[in-house]
């Protein structure tokens, strides 16, 4: 699969959303925002790093940043949504039904600092 077309993305983030028991927001307008960013991402930087948080292009620094984000799992869980609201909970639209889920930040301030150091 060719990760940087959308139809691409599309079957990448189906993939991690049955594998994780997970469903993708079935809201198209911000759906197909977070593929556009996704496959941005992955013909910018050559991996596909969230769209919703700042990659420094240094993939060792950005490892946990990689769709799914390393945050996913814990934020479906207590969240019923991942910080982008990408993927949700299986049972997301017949118990939250939200139009968009704040999920706090879970990644670490050092590892944000060292991104931004990383541009200075």
């Amino acid at each position: 699969m060719d990760m940087e077309t959308t139809e691409g993305m599309k079957e990448y983030i189906g993939m991690v959303s049955q594998k994780n028991n997970w469903i993708l927001n079935k809201d198209q307008v911000p759906l197909n925002d977070l593929i556009n960013g996704l496959v941005d991402n992955k013909k910018y930087y050559g991996y596909q790093s969230c769209p919703c948080r700042l990659a420094s292009g240094n993939r060792e620094l950005d490892r946990d940043l990689i769709c799914p984000c390393d945050y996913a799992p814990d934020d479906v869980k207590e969240f019923g949504a991942c910080y982008c609201n990408l993927y949700l909970r299986l049972d997301f639209y017949e118990t939250i039904n939200a139009e968009f889920v704040n999920v706090p930040e879970r990644r670490p301030f050092e590892k944000e600092k060292a991104v931004m150091d990383h541009f200075k």
